[in-house]
Parts: structure tokens; sequence; C-alpha cells
């Protein structure tokens, strides 16, 4: 009702617009001889003139009708150049405001609701520099204003910023518009008032506020390096610390770019990934999942057989896949490639030199242009009393323990029921440990959705895991974890401990804040991955806010880019489409928003599933746990916000949607894809089926079945 009173008062104004002929009357013409008669009325009555006057003007501007520059001549006319300049300068601010408003309340929501997505980039760069954007605008008379107030409204400008920009950058045109106003009788037409020089002075001044930025960004440069002398030639265009999936990246960027660069790595290629986190842990959930199914052969029409498991050699085979994969990521292979390596421990000595410890013994000092640090991350080990003394592992650590072991370990506690918890869980018990899993939340895989917890917790617990959530490790004593639950202690016996509660980034050891670099939890940097000093970059675990392995490469693309090429374009990290996957058995993938995120950030959403136990190619390989869940915005748009897979190669299945929304395809793109029968991926045809039939248009298909009656006679 509010916004239907805003249409019908503008369409008002408009119909009174051209009723009274108002159109004929705001020309240069029609205000001579107005003045002319209003000009001693005025002398008598200053007050309801002014008043009168300025309400008119609001109206005509508010309602974005044609005139406002004729009004504002004669303003000049009627009350010279002071009145005349400050009664336009605030009417037409009120006028536009309201014009502002107006589109905001009536059109906004629609707008945003159709074209959310691309909106928030435009509403992103607005909070950041609206009020530039805007003074500029506002300093060239040559743009129409009625149009500005219209399309600013659509944005999320605060009202008060939109208010006090329009009113300083239309200052001067108002005042030359005014000025001409008080010489009204020598002007023939309003298309000359402004001389192409005049406008070409109004476009100098709209950029000096960024002109005065972007010296302020060279100041507070300039401050930043104070403290140091920068080389006059340099060694290097970019350094990068750390070997891992970030740095491989980014050196192999810049190598490719034909940039001198120089990749230092104090332990070995490849980083965490390679070496102890991702690669060695697949191998060991690969030969977990066979020695199950072996277990459960029946499952598959075969007699079941409890499988031998030699850990030893179980050990050797994974890190037999570590070595097939190492040439990959070997000093050799990047050498090749164009990238100088060198093995030893890096520390930063000024925003341009790097110090190199050499693992042969001796030090190096490189200048360089630019810095990445790319140092990753490792094992958080929380104070728990005990737990130094203990033996733990982590898993860092586990694999060269596990290398000396003949059988699994017999008892095993897990103590945390993240990812890499309950990964590590399961596969320890399918290989024969007696696994306890201790996690202090109230649920395992907490960032995940209710129902989501609930399945992995039950796909742990199959497998032969205690899970004990809502547990609180307090210390560890005499090979027992104690744990507190409900007010009373719980023993937890171990012969094997292993510490999985999360990773930290590394911050230590590289001189980072001998220089000042910031650090909280992570290394700070800008929206640019730059750190204080514009030319030092982190990517990847170091950097955050993910610590994944392909974040980490995406992030090396952005950190690289634009430490080599900054000074004439720069990216901002794109975060908006990240994947990932929990590798247990059934697989954990996520990409975009789940429920649990959606309900947090106060997001209208439908959610639309569908069930493995209903997909062909599930049935025939007994792989039927699971769901594929898709979450769209309210109200029949099949834009994917988010989709949440639990089943089977849900990681591979995930691809799909990644892919989606990336390239903003919504469910009828993949509705009207076609899928290979029969293959697990038919599972997000068949989500997107459902989606569709929630959505039918039930009044045209009754129409078409009045139709088919008909044909049939």
């Amino acid at each position: 009702m509010k916004k239907l009173l805003i249409l019908l008062a503008l369409a008002a104004l408009v119909a009174g617009y051209f009723y009274f002929d108002v159109g004929e009357q705001l020309t240069i013409e029609g205000i001579k001889g107005a003045v002319g008669q209003w000009d001693s009325f005025y002398r008598d009555n200053p007050a309801p003139v002014l008043a009168g006057f300025f309400a008119i003007y609001v109206a005509v501007t508010a309602a974005s009708l044609p005139g406002a520059a004729i009004l504002t001549l004669a303003a000049g006319a009627l009350f010279g150049l002071l009145v005349g300049t400050i009664l336009v300068s605030f009417a037409s601010t009120l006028g536009a405001t309201l014009a502002f408003l107006s589109a905001r309340y009536v059109l906004r929501d629609t707008i945003e609701g159709r074209f959310g997505d691309r909106l928030k980039a435009i509403n992103d760069g607005l909070e950041r520099d609206g009020a530039f954007y805007l003074f500029t605008i506002r300093m060239i008379p040559l743009f129409p204003f009625f149009v500005v107030n219209l399309v600013m409204g659509l944005t999320r400008m605060k009202t008060f910023t939109y208010a006090w920009v329009s009113q300083i950058g239309m200052l001067l045109g108002t005042i030359a518009y005014v000025n001409a106003g008080t010489q009204l009788a020598q002007i023939e037409s309003a298309s000359g008032l402004l001389s192409p020089m005049l406008l070409g002075s109004f476009a100098a001044l709209a950029f000096v506020p960024w002109i005065a930025k972007g010296i302020i960004a060279v100041i507070k440069r300039r401050k930043v390096y104070a403290a140091y002398t920068k080389p006059k030639s340099f060694d290097r265009n970019l350094v990068v610390i750390g070997a891992g999936s970030a740095g491989l990246v980014s050196s192999l960027i810049a190598a490719t770019v034909k940039a001198k660069v120089t990749l230092v790595e104090a332990n070995k290629m490849g980083g965490d990934c390679l070496n102890t986190g991702c690669v060695p842990s697949k191998a060991l959930i690969k030969s977990a999942k066979v020695a199950e199914q072996m277990r459960h052969a029946d499952r598959y029409g075969l007699k079941a057989a409890e499988p031998e498991v030699p850990f030893g050699q179980t050990i050797a085979r994974v890190m037999g896949a570590v070595k097939a994969i190492e040439p990959h990521d070997s000093v050799e292979r990047y050498e090749g490639l164009g990238v100088d390596v060198v093995e030893g421990y890096a520390k930063v000595i000024d925003p341009w030199t790097v110090e190199i410890a050499r693992n042969d013994g001796g030090t190096q000092r490189l200048t360089t242009r630019a810095i990445v640090i790319a140092a990753g991350a490792e094992p958080f080990v929380p104070p728990i009393k005990g737990l130094e003394g203990s033996g733990y592992l982590t898993s860092d650590t586990m694999w060269d323990a596990f290398a000396t072991m003949e059988k699994a370990p017999a008892r095993v506690a897990v103590l945390g029921g993240g990812p890499i918890g309950c990964e590590l869980s399961q596969a320890l018990a399918r290989l024969g440990s007696k696994v306890t899993q201790v996690e202090m939340a109230d649920r395992v895989l907490g960032r995940e959705d209710d129902e989501v917890s609930a399945l992995a917790k039950s796909a742990l617990e199959a497998s032969g895991v205690e899970v004990l959530t809502d547990h609180r490790a307090v210390r560890v004593d005499k090979g027992q974890l104690v744990a507190e639950h409900g007010g009373q202690e719980i023993a937890i016996p171990f012969d094997t401990l292993i510490v999985a509660v999360g990773r930290a980034a590394r911050l230590k050891g590289y001189g980072l804040e001998d220089i000042g670099i910031d650090t909280d939890k992570t290394v700070v940097t800008d929206e640019f991955l730059a750190t204080k000093y514009p030319n030092i970059f982190a990517a990847g675990d170091v950097a955050g806010p993910f610590q994944f392995t392909h974040t980490a490469s995406h992030q090396a693309w952005f950190a690289s880019v634009n430490a080599l090429f900054g000074q004439f374009k720069k990216f901002k990290a794109d975060y908006r489409v990240i994947p990932a996957v929990t590798f247990l058995d059934p697989e954990v993938a996520r990409v975009g928003l789940n429920e649990t995120e959606a309900k947090e950030q106060g997001i209208d959403y439908e959610v639309t599933r569908y069930d493995l136990d209903d997909l062909d190619r599930a049935i025939a390989e007994s792989e039927t746990r699971g769901f594929v869940k898709v979450l769209t915005p309210a109200g029949g748009k099949d834009t994917i916000l988010g989709a949440t897979i639990v089943g089977a190669h849900a990681g591979e299945l995930l691809a799909e949607y990644v892919l989606a929304m990336k390239h903003k395809l919504g469910l009828n793109k993949i509705l009207g894809t076609i899928h290979s029968y029969p293959t697990m991926a038919e599972a997000n045809k068949f989500a997107a089926g459902e989606w569709k039939k929630k959505h039918k248009p039930e009044g045209l298909l009754k129409l078409v079945e009045k139709y088919h009656d008909w044909r049939r006679g």
C-alpha cells in the first residue's frame, strides 16, 4: 500500500505537470515573462514566494520532471546569486534525495531479487568508494541527474551519504546556472550556458578527490617503507617462501611470465599436502575402504572375509603413492621450468631482502621486487595437561611412526571431530584399530548441517569408531586420555593418541614480526592478498581464511600476478565459489551455502533434495547412502546458492555445481544437460528435476489438459 501511494503521488505530479502545461512555461521565454510578473510580488511577499518556489523545485526534481535547469535560472533572476544559490542548492538536494528514496522503496527489492548476485559487487564498490563515485558524477552536469537519482536508489548507498555528497557535488553547477540567471535577459537558450571550457573545469574538479586519494596512498606507502632503504637494483623479481601448493603455483606463474623467481623450501617440496596430508591420507583411506569391502563382501553377493592387514605393507603402499607423485613437485622439475629453487630457511630482513640459511650450510641474501609468503600451516596442539609427554602424534608426524609398525595400533584415541579427525578415525578403525574419537562440540563436522553431521557419525560408528561428542579433553595421564562429560570424568585408554583438532598458520621464524607485518592467527592481508607492505603478499594456509590445497593454488594466482603486475592492474581474490570435501565413506562434499549458514545470514531459501537410494547406479553398486541437497532462493528462482552432497564419489559429483555456480548457471541448465546412464552424476540432474517439479506451471498445465481433452473430441 505504501509503495502504491508513492506511485500515485508521483503519477499525480506527472499528470499535473502535463495538465497545467508546466513544460511550456518552463522555457527561457516563459521564465523571462514570469520573472517580470513575479518580481514586484516577491518584493512585497518574500517568504511565501521563497517557500512556494522551494516546494515547486523539490516537486519537479523529486518526480524527475524536466525543467530544473530553467527553474535554476529563474532563481538567479528573481532572488539574486546568494539567495538563489542557497535556495536551489537545498531544494535540488532534497528533491534528488526524495527521488532516490522513491526508487529505493518501490524498486530496489524487486531488482535485488532478480539481479542480487550481480549487484553485490556494485554495492561492495559503493560501500568502499561510493562517495568518490557520486561526487565525480555530480560534478559533471552532462550526466542526467534524474537518472543518477533513480539508479543510485537501487544500490545500498546510505541516504545521508547520498544527500551530503549530492549537495557538495552539485554546488558549482548550481552557482554557474544561478549566476547565469542573474543575466536572464541576455540568455537565448539553456544549452549554451555551460561552455566546453566550463564543463572541462567541472570534470577536472571531479577527479580532485581521486587524485587526493592517490596522493594519500603514496604518502602512506612512503610512511610504511620509511625505516628502510630501497635497493637501486634487484636480484629477483619475486621470492616465494614455501613450496607447498601456494608456493609452487606462485613460482610457476612467475617463471611462466619470464620473471626471475626464487622458491625457498626448508623441508620437502610439495608441502604438507603431498607429504603428510592429502596424498597419504587418501591412499590410506583407499586401503581402508578395500578392507571394509572385503569384510562386507556379502553386500555384493560374494563371501565375506575378515581381511588380514599387514600394516607395514599398507603404509609402504601409502608412501609409494607419495613417491610416485613427488616428481610432479620436485626441485628438478621446477628448475627445468625456470624456477631457481633453494633448499633452506628463508627470513625476511626488510621489505626487499630475504636471507636464506641454506641446507648445505651456506647463507644467501637476495634482493627482490616482491615476496610471496606461502609458509603453510601445521597441526594445532591444544594446551592439555600431560599432552606434551604423552608421545602423541599429529597428521604430520604419524606417518613416520606408522612406518615402523607391523600391525595397526590396537587402541587409538583421536582428538578432534573435524574432517581430519573423522577421516583418520574411520580409516584406522577399518584397518583393525579400536578407535575412540573425542570431540568437544555436540557433533562431528560442526560446519555442516545437522543431518550431515548425524550421517557422518552414523558412518563412523558403522565402521567401528566409538564417537564421543560433547566430551572435553582435560588431561593425559598414564596412557589414558581423560575427558569431561556431563560433569564426570571419563578415561579413554590408548596405545596411540592422535591430535587432530585443526591447523594453525606457520608465522614464526620468517622475520614477519621483525618488520611489523601484522599477524592474527594468519598473516593479515588486504583483498589483493598484500600485507601492510604493498610488495609483500601471502597465500595459502598462512593467509587463510580457508585451509584447502585448491584454495591455496587459487590464492597463489592472485598473489603472484598482483606482486608482478600490480603497478598496472590488481585483482581481488575471489572466494565466491569454494568447494570442500571430507573423504569419509560416504564422502561429504559442499560448495556455497548450507542450511545452517543460510539461516545465520538471514537468507530466505528453499531446499531441493534427492536421495541416492532412488538412483539406478547407486542401487547397482550398493552405494545408496546419502543425498544431493541444493539451496535456491525462495520464490522460484533456479539460482544455486549452495549444494551439499553426501554419498559415494560426492567430491566428483560436486564439480558440476562448482562449475554452475562459478558461471551463474541455474538448475534448469543442469536439468537440460544430458548425463550418461547409468552414472552417479545423474543424481545432479534428478535433483534439478525435483526442483522443477516443485515449480511446474500449474495454471498452464490445466489449460493444456483442457486443450488435449478438446483434441480428443
